[in-house]
């Protein structure tokens, strides 16, 4: 398939540079999305999130078919158009949502049935509607839909569901219309048995993707787990194509991940962390709420660019925080998203000059500062 191009630029042991190209611009990887679920990202304006160096974001075909509906936005423009943001799109399938916040979900060859968490109505969600929706809604990057069991060590429940997300692949790829600057990922699942994640990978690659995602982690199995799936699932993913880590994490799993050969990144934490007053910086996670910050006149961060950092004090985002004021959430997530992107980028960089290795420790050695001083 040619509907994305996507070029491996070199390689640092298994962590990649590369560079994806769709119909509305260009991704750097490794790369990280910022999550958009319902056609925003929380508390910034598109331009905002674009100035942090993003140049993807995710929607959520769950959360847009709710409100304000697929045809609805297509009838607007579509997704760009609509949330002003002319950069690349992916958009997750629901299959996860279905999973998480969804009510009485009933779950069939054909599909899943479900009642909306917002008003109880109905709902049929098929991979032909998923593909149809993310169609309508001009997504540059469509994802199939599979089905997201909860972590288990049940071996048989999780072959069962991979198998059940093979088929729906499947489907997918029938039901997806191809156009150049689009493309469609396949999503691997299998829990944490090898066997079946190789199953799952050779499966998707027979019925042939434009990108391979992983998908079925950080749902509580932890790091160390986390990374072992990595290292037995990246092997049976196709080196021409970019690789996806679904949901995925803290800056430490992101270095982790990378260095395991993965491309793309998505997850709310920086985000979510921004609006209940926790800060990463380069020594580590702050709460801006804690008292010491009361008086400090320091920036967050001493490195960042962000208008957080160069335009405000440690105690002036303490008192917006403590006051409830709605400019402290906006300033933290403004400054977690820079502190993503500039690590996305630190990380290309390191790449390019072949010390990921190097950069990885470095970074390991600054992170853990804030467990043995104040920061």
């Amino acid at each position: 398939m040619s509907n994305l191009t996507f070029k491996l630029l070199g390689t640092d042991d298994k962590a990649r540079l590369g560079c994806l190209t769709t119909a509305h611009g260009v991704i750097d990887t490794p790369a990280f999305m910022p999550v958009g679920t319902a056609g925003t990202v929380k508390a910034m304006l598109p331009d905002s999130v674009a100035a942090t160096g993003a140049q993807i974001l995710l929607g959520n075909t769950y959360h847009l078919m709710l409100r304000p509906g697929a045809e609805r936005i297509a009838k607007l423009g579509g997704l760009h158009d609509f949330m002003n943001w002319h950069k690349p799109i992916l958009t997750d399938s629901g299959g996860f949502q279905v999973m998480s916040l969804a009510k009485l979900r009933k779950m069939e060859e054909s599909g899943v049935t479900f009642q909306s968490h917002i008003d109880g109505r109905k709902y049929d969600l098929t991979p032909e509607r998923s593909i149809e929706i993310q169609h309508l809604l001009d997504s540059n990057i469509t994802m199939v839909l599979d089905e997201c069991p909860a972590h288990t060590d049940d071996k048989g429940v999780i072959d069962t569901s991979m198998q059940l997300s093979l088929r729906w692949a499947e489907r997918s790829k029938v039901a997806f219309q191809e156009r150049m600057g689009y493309g469609l990922f396949g999503i691997v699942q299998g829990g944490v048995f090898e066997d079946l994640r190789e199953k799952s990978a050779k499966g998707l690659q027979d019925i042939g993707f434009d990108g391979y995602a992983i998908g079925g982690l950080a749902v509580g199995e932890g790091q160390e787990v986390m990374f072992n799936v990595l290292d037995f699932s990246t092997p049976h993913l196709p080196d021409n194509c970019p690789r996806y880590l679904m949901g995925v994490g803290t800056p430490a799993d992101i270095v982790g991940a990378v260095m395991r050969g993965l491309d793309m990144f998505d997850c709310v934490m920086p985000t979510r962390s921004g609006r209940t007053g926790k800060a990463f910086t380069r020594r580590g996670e702050i709460n801006i709420r804690n008292a010491r910050h009361t008086d400090d006149p320091r920036p967050l961060d001493e490195s960042c660019s962000c208008t957080a950092c160069s335009d405000y004090s440690r105690a002036y985002l303490h008192h917006l925080n403590k006051a409830n004021e709605i400019l402290g959430p906006m300033l933290l997530t403004w400054h977690n998203l820079q502190f993503y992107q500039d690590l996305m980028a630190e990380i290309r960089d390191a790449i390019e000059v072949g010390e990921m290795a190097g950069f990885a420790e470095r970074f390991a050695a600054e992170q853990a500062r804030c467990d043995i001083e104040v920061v």
